[in-house]
């Protein structure tokens, strides 16, 4: 029989051993995993074409960690890497035409993407001919593991953008799920949740279907009673979106991206962050 003194021990090591471990700390560690937020600058295209120093200033100011590019305004790499740093942004992505991974032109783009400090090469679209077929599809995806091994030795990857074609079956398959279901793990699937909805793929459902491979997402609202609607006015289910990207998915960073012309877009941008943080991001 104990003691009561080795009884009262035994007790108090036991309650420190359960304080010490903390479901609710351990679960939040996973599911509420912080992921910095960026802003694609296609949001502020117009702006950025007349400002640009003044558009990454304010994208800064707002609270943004990043800038994914569409595009780079006549500016070279070491200048546009200089506003990024000068306004405590980082670059969390280029969309990238198919053509500049290419042949000679990979060289090139891997320079310019080290300058930036980039290592997301993100296929934002491809031509016709590339998505005419399910085979089509199915060549492109091995083009992609291709560029995929071509790439990680500078510590970058390769990604494809959605829009709405991706989710219309094409000889008796989505092209979603022909691209990656052949594509190694290694290419980034950057879904765009808006232009998915628009499509009618679900964020949830492919979230889950390719765990692991949403290394950037693209958070742009979706909303069939407010077309102009910003993220959280709108009808997207955005705590099991987050919550898959902070498990499943393995992302890196939420992009924000919003394209409707009825609202300021310098506005709009910073709404959806603040709405996001909101949410608790």
């Amino acid at each position: 029989m104990m003691t009561r003194r080795e009884f009262l021990k035994r007790s108090a090591l036991g309650a420190a051993a359960c304080a010490a471990w903390n479901p609710t700390a351990l679960f939040a560690d996973v599911a509420g995993r912080k992921i910095p937020i960026g802003l694609q600058l296609y949001s502020l295209r117009k702006e950025a074409a007349k400002d640009l120093e003044g558009v990454i200033a304010a994208v800064g100011k707002m609270g943004y960690k990043g800038i994914e590019f569409a595009g780079y305004h006549n500016r070279d790499a070491k200048t546009l890497r200089k506003l990024l740093d000068d306004n405590g942004l980082k670059c969390c992505g280029t969309h990238t035409g198919l053509p500049t991974l290419l042949g000679d032109k990979l060289k090139e783009t891997i320079e310019f993407n080290q300058t930036l400090g980039n290592k997301y090469l993100i296929v934002p679209g491809l031509p016709k001919d590339r998505t005419s077929s399910r085979q089509a599809w199915s060549d492109t995806a091995k083009l992609f593991n291709e560029l995929a091994e071509k790439v990680a030795p500078h510590g970058m990857r390769v990604g494809y953008h959605n829009h709405t074609i991706e989710f219309k079956a094409l000889d008796g398959e989505l092209p979603w799920d022909t691209f990656f279901g052949n594509t190694k793990k290694e290419v980034i699937m950057q879904f765009d949740t808006g232009n998915a909805m628009h499509g009618g793929g679900d964020a949830v459902v492919f979230l889950k279907k390719y765990p692991g491979r949403a290394a950037t997402v693209h958070c742009k609202p979706f909303s069939k009673a407010k077309p102009d609607a910003l993220i959280g006015e709108d009808e997207l289910p955005w705590k099991d979106i987050f919550q898959l990207c902070e498990t499943a998915g393995d992302t890196e960073w939420y992009i924000v991206e919003y394209e409707r012309p009825n609202v300021p877009a310098l506005e709009a941008v910073e709404k959806c962050l603040q709405a996001m943080k909101q949410m608790g991001k």
